[in-house]
């Protein structure tokens, strides 16, 4: 069996793949997007998260391909027209950057609550003037989205003593860790209550700035906004202009919707900003997390049983 792999974790998997094959052959992938190898023939396919839209057009024409894997939890960079008519199946990676990510949300409050980038210009200035801070218990966190990374989220903001309200698509599945389930339509409820707004959507052209203008108007003035998910989810002008005119207190972003973040971006002086360039997700543990669960699927695809993760790519997620 012939397949497409990124570079970095062809280590990880190809012993276990080869015993699991009579024959594998592997195409990599490299880090600049390059295939070595002729991908004539293959039939699985792990799509890395930056890949040159021509590359990705030449993979997905081959009619052997039956099963793409998106080594990411997000899908929106490869969900194009030809990857939704193809006829594979897609899966992606779920479950794998769900901890790290939410730790770094907490990190982000702990941050703002105890006003950590005031006393590191402090630090910088050789100034010492005492600061009033905040404690995380009995504050109010809104989750936008409550898929896995929601959950764990939900999780770590409830072992620190916070109210938890989070909107879902199907709130009637309920969460242990969420203390107020609300469906999208009543979103303006969490965003008049919450003290951190927590976006954790898939981009879809459902999400895509969904969070705009009237959104951060209903906001609490001295509430903060985190977005660990895309950053098309929020309207960049909208939010601009109300960190400028103090519509909300601040915000926390891991992404945006131009990447990497421009030089010349305002966002970059703005003292109610804190900017992290899409890293929650890292961890050591990346490698040994995405060859887990490619190989658990994988076994799973040879004895023709249901794959774990599959995407509706109608949906988008």
């Amino acid at each position: 069996m012939k397949i497409i792999v990124p570079e970095f974790v062809l280590p990880a998997i190809q012993e276990e793949t080869c015993a699991l094959l009579r024959a594998c052959d592997f195409v990599t992938i490299d880090a600049r997007g390059a295939l070595h190898g002729d991908i004539t023939g293959a039939e699985v396919l792990m799509l890395p998260w930056h890949l040159p839209p021509d590359v990705q057009a030449e993979i997905l024409s081959l009619p052997t391909v039956r099963w793409v894997h998106a080594a990411s939890a997000g899908v929106d960079h490869a969900l194009g027209d030809t990857l939704r008519e193809h006829p594979a199946t897609l899966t992606n990676a779920r479950g794998v950057f769900d901890g790290p990510i939410a730790e770094t949300v907490l990190s982000y409050m702990l941050m703002i609550a105890k006003r950590m980038p005031a006393f590191l210009r402090q630090q910088q200035e050789h100034r010492w003037h005492k600061l009033k801070l905040q404690e995380l218990t009995g504050l109010r966190v809104g989750l936008v989205g409550l898929g896995h990374i929601g959950s764990e989220i939900a999780q770590r903001c409830q072992a620190f003593g916070m109210q938890v309200i989070a909107t879902r698509r199907h709130p009637e599945r309920g969460d242990p860790y969420v203390d107020q389930m609300l469906p999208p339509e009543q979103l303006d409820q969490l965003l008049a209550a919450a003290d951190f707004v927590v976006v954790a959507l898939p981009l879809t052209e459902e999400t895509r700035h969904i969070i705009g203008a009237e959104q951060l108007r209903e906001m609490r003035a001295d509430a903060w906004l985190i977005n660990i998910a895309r950053g098309a989810i929020i309207d960049t002008s909208a939010l601009l202009h109300a960190l400028r005119e103090g519509w909300i207190a601040g915000a926390a972003l891991d992404v945006f919707d131009e990447e990497p973040l421009p030089e010349d971006s305002p966002f970059w002086d703005m003292e109610n900003v804190i900017i992290t360039p899409h890293n929650s997700w890292s961890t050591p543990h990346v490698l040994e997390r995405e060859a887990r669960l490619f190989l658990d699927n994988l076994r799973r695809y040879l004895r023709d049983e249901p794959l774990r993760n599959v995407v509706d790519k109608a949906r988008g997620y």
